[in-house]
């Protein structure tokens, strides 16, 4: 079965940082991401990366947000610096076995898997 398990998430004032992390069950994916979804609004893209470690962000996040992964713990992150208030959100993990457009799934989150999620909160 396959499970993507978040943590990291948290409560921090505007400025400061948090890493999100999300724990693999058994297989490599060559897609995987970083969405998120504020109450009242549609759920949207904020980073992918495939296995190639080649990455794509939202324009919201770039220069502010990073994702990697360790291929050996199965692990993807997520690190958030320079916290804005309008970064509050439920933050899911998402893999595919397949390997997809970065720009596409950011667009259109299609991913086959995805995790429970782990809520960020930012204050002004």
């Amino acid at each position: 079965q396959v499970q993507l398990v978040e943590s990291g998430g948290g409560s921090v004032q505007a400025g400061g940082s948090l890493r999100l992390s999300c724990a693999a069950s058994r297989y490599t994916y060559n897609t995987m991401g970083w969405f998120r979804q504020a109450p009242g609004k549609e759920r949207e893209g904020v980073a992918v990366i495939d296995q190639s470690g080649s990455t794509t962000y939202a324009d919201s996040v770039k220069g502010r947000f990073t994702i990697s992964q360790d291929n050996a713990k199965n692990t993807l992150y997520l690190q958030m610096n320079s916290l804005k208030p309008e970064d509050t959100a439920m933050y899911y993990c998402a893999a595919d076995p397949r390997r997809l457009s970065g720009d596409f799934i950011l667009r259109f989150p299609l991913l086959q898997y995805w995790g429970q999620g782990t809520q960020v909160t930012v204050s002004s």
